[in-house]
């Protein structure tokens, strides 16, 4: 697999219009609300990347053999560094291999001490969170949806 992270800028609107309203990825994000279109696509580049003009690191677009599987990367949540994944369903595989790649990124480039993985209650299974060393760590809210923190320590990174 060639995987490639570039910046979301420089995808097709279409591309993310489509991932965005899939059935199966909406199904997994509570905070995904109304209909997401060119409107609501651009605003949501515009924020992400305003994400690296603030703090210097953001989600980048995943290209996995030159095709736009999705989106994700690091976030500033909370005083954290949170890791994003949405995936098309196509490219469900691939996610561990992404997930250790933006991992390189967090421990390696951007030198954070850990960084977390929320998951909405009803992703029924964290065993792939598990299995990439990440541990529970409480509970929080964003808005009025809840979510179950998941925290990986750089020293606790198990290598593959």
């Amino acid at each position: 697999m060639d995987l490639q992270l570039t910046r979301l800028g420089g995808i097709d609107p279409a591309a993310i219009i489509s991932l965005m309203n899939h059935r199966s990825v909406r199904r997994h994000m509570p905070l995904a609300a109304g209909d997401f279109g060119a409107v609501e696509c651009a605003a949501f580049v515009a924020a992400k990347e305003q994400l690296w003009r603030e703090h210097g690191y953001g989600p980048w677009a995943f290209l996995v053999d030159g095709e736009f599987a999705g989106w994700g990367g690091l976030q500033p949540e909370d005083g954290d560094a949170d890791l994003a994944l949405v995936l098309h369903p196509r490219f469900w595989g691939h996610g561990a291999a992404i997930c250790d790649r933006v991992l390189d990124e967090a421990f390696g480039t951007f030198g954070f001490g850990s960084v977390t993985i929320l998951l909405p209650p009803s992703r029924r299974s964290a065993h792939g969170v598990a299995r990439l060393g990440f541990r529970t760590d409480g509970e929080t809210s964003i808005g009025d949806d809840r979510f179950l923190r998941y925290r990986l320590h750089r020293t606790d990174r198990p290598r593959r």
